[in-house]
């Protein structure tokens, strides 16, 4: 494989050129900073390569693309080699007969707007450009195909019987006559099972399951194409053997044990950077997914990168995938919808960590034409379960949706985006919500797909309300909505909304426009806020303590709350080195501090300790507070 990354020439809409490297956006900048103005519409990338070494009798050369927004029109040698309607899949040619010893390739990429291709309204940046790898591959004319919906051409099925796994795998190839020789691999590089086929069945006696975070134990099925006794193409693909279900009453099941899950949604997207991520950027986020306890994460709103999901593999993440069919049903767009599955289905069947898969988000928020868009959710619920009959469908109700509504109830799950306490008030009424479709429904799996509130690092109060914005209030929320899931562990999953703040250039909200600030960590990654450490309390087994409100520092009150999140069973506090209370509990410890001049505190659970310092004021410090007319609780609709 060649990786065409380097040396491109992008030519922005008004004719000026600039020298870039993919992974690349153009509205890394404008797509970030509010209005809803950020430019879109089509730009081109150009650049040349020397012909690849290889033997034109013997080999094919494949041109790959594994992420463009939105759509692309690849034009080689002057030729127009493929095009491609979706921003967040791979899609290849076979360039093999266009080549030349000098070669010209230019990509037209297009992210305006339109009627046909998803996502065209939505809560996020629909950021334009490369911003995945290129890649050259040279196979040999008899091959694994590569002209499936962007497949590897294996597709890999495992089970579980008793103690042993029973593995089921096709491949697909175009070489008539061909044999294949399949092997499985243990963790260790031992052969656990041998079989020849390209539809095989193979048992792994006494198997190591792939069990969540605890022991994600991956195999590896490795596949020769046998052409004339030599093996002239190899594919091999990670794979876990586990199984599943949810139960409506009880929940979701792992490998036969009953597993709550507990987790967050993820944007792709960084601050000045947009969609255009390294490796390095994806490992952050994983870094600090598995640093919270998370043991779930929904990767919304369409099809992340092929090399995230082998990250949720590798860690044990459950992961809920999900194709960009949101907001707005397209009557024009319903080809799309399907396109999309499938590239969604036959890119990522072997991933282990992928026990759902989505079909639509927030669907009825501004769709017209109902019924057609009715009939297209039950074609791609039937293509689901054609596609791949392991694993469930699910879909994320808009929370006016009502819960009598007919989408609700086509998937096999279903889940609500739900921000009661936070865009109406009343934080009792998610435990109303979700006691009353339990009973009306009683054989309906129900989870949380979305809920939460913004949260601005520089916002605080010692009397937090709703809609101020305050680190604080998103406290208050996520404290409720904790103790409220654990109430009920019938919902078979619930979904912080979101990880990270992320791009949404059609707000206005807490000061910052072009942004939603519900994340648990800032859109730069640098600062974890308050409500980061609440969920670690309830869900990591890593002992810690975090004294809240760090950076409400200066307080105009004779005494303050204190809040300490940990998950250890007691902790102290300490002022100025004097001893302010112990308490026993769990997650939440609070104590009230007299207030006089500067005060260190420190909380102390054993070996663990947390600082920080406030300081009294005689007026109340204005920056804390959320200015009129700066977008407070102004929603992207």
């Amino acid at each position: 494989m060649i990786k065409l990354n380097e040396g491109w020439q992008f030519t922005s809409p008004d004719g000026s050129e600039q020298a870039v490297d993919i992974p690349h956006t153009w509205n890394a900048v404008d797509g970030q900073d509010g209005g809803n103005d950020y430019w879109r519409g089509t730009c081109r990338y150009r650049r040349t390569f020397p012909r690849p070494d290889f033997d034109p009798q013997a080999q094919r050369v494949y041109l790959e693309f594994r992420g463009v927004n939105a759509s692309a029109a690849v034009t080689l040698n002057g030729r127009e080699v493929m095009t491609h309607d979706g921003g967040y899949s791979t899609f290849r040619a076979d360039v093999t007969d266009v080549l030349a010893d000098t070669n010209d390739l230019s990509v037209a990429v297009d992210n305006s707007v339109n009627d046909r291709v998803y996502p065209q309204k939505a809560d996020f940046t629909f950021y334009g450009g490369i911003y995945r790898d290129v890649w050259l591959i040279v196979v040999d004319k008899d091959h694994f195909d590569l002209d499936f919906w962007g497949g590897p051409g294996i597709k890999v099925t495992p089970t579980v019987s008793g103690k042993d796994g029973t593995v089921r795998v096709e491949t697909f190839h175009n070489a008539e006559g061909a044999g294949v020789a399949v092997r499985l691999v243990d963790a260790e590089g031992a052969v656990a099972a041998r079989g020849e086929g390209t539809d095989v069945t193979l048992t792994i006696p006494n198997v190591h399951l792939w069990d969540g975070v605890k022991d994600p134990y991956l195999y590896s099925c490795e596949a020769d194409l046998i052409v004339g006794g030599q093996a002239v193409d190899q594919i091999s693909t990670p794979f876990g053997v586990r199984s599943f279900h949810v139960d409506p009453d009880k929940g979701f099941f792992l490998n036969g044990r009953p597993y709550p899950l507990r987790g967050v949604s993820r944007h792709q997207d960084w601050k000045g950077i947009g969609n255009a991520i390294t490796k390095a950027h994806h490992d952050k986020d994983m870094e600090l997914i598995r640093e919270m306890g998370v043991n779930t994460i929904r990767l919304a709103h369409y099809q992340h990168d092929q090399y995230f999901y082998d990250l949720c593999d590798k860690y044990g993440m459950i992961v809920w995938a999900e194709i960009p069919y949101i907001s707005e049903h397209m009557p024009n767009g319903r080809e799309n919808t399907i396109t999309q599955m499938k590239e969604l289905i036959v890119q990522n069947y072997n991933h282990p960590s992928i026990v759902t898969w989505g079909l639509s988000n927030e669907i009825t928020i501004s769709t017209k034409d109902k019924a057609d868009m009715l009939d297209n959710h039950r074609v791609l619920n039937d293509l689901v379960h054609q596609m791949d009959p392991t694993r469930p469908t699910t879909l994320a109700c808009y929370a006016m949706c009502g819960l009598f509504n007919k989408v609700a109830h086509i998937s096999d799950l279903v889940s609500w985006n739900l921000y009661l306490g936070w865009y109406v008030p009343g934080l009792f009424l998610n435990d109303l919500w979700i006691d009353f479709f339990h009973w009306k429904y009683p054989k309906r799996p129900l989870g949380y797909s979305e809920y939460g509130c913004e949260a601005m690092t520089n916002l605080h109060s010692s009397h937090p309300k709703r809609e101020d914005q305050t680190e604080e209030y998103q406290c208050v929320y996520h404290e409720y909505l904790l103790n409220c899931f654990a109430k009920r562990p019938f919902m078979w999953a619930t979904h912080v909304w979101n990880m990270f703040d992320f791009a949404a250039d059609a707000r206005d909200q807490g000061g910052e426009p072009g942004m939603n600030h519900k994340g648990l960590v800032t859109f730069d990654r640098k600062i974890k806020k308050d409500s980061f450490y609440l969920y670690k309390a309830w869900w990591s087994e890593d002992p810690f303590v975090h004294i809240c409100s760090k950076r409400y520092a200066e307080r105009n009150e004779a005494t303050t709350a204190v809040k300490v999140y940990s998950n250890r069973k007691a902790v102290a506090l300490y002022a100025n080195g004097e001893k302010v209370g112990e308490q026993a509990g769990e997650h939440v410890f609070t104590f009230r501090v007299p207030l006089s001049g500067e005060v260190k505190l420190e909380a102390r659970s054993g070996e663990l300790t947390d600082e920080a310092v406030i300081r009294y004021v005689d007026r109340p410090n204005p920056d804390y507070i959320l200015k009129k007319g700066e977008g407070k609780g102004q929603n992207w609709v």
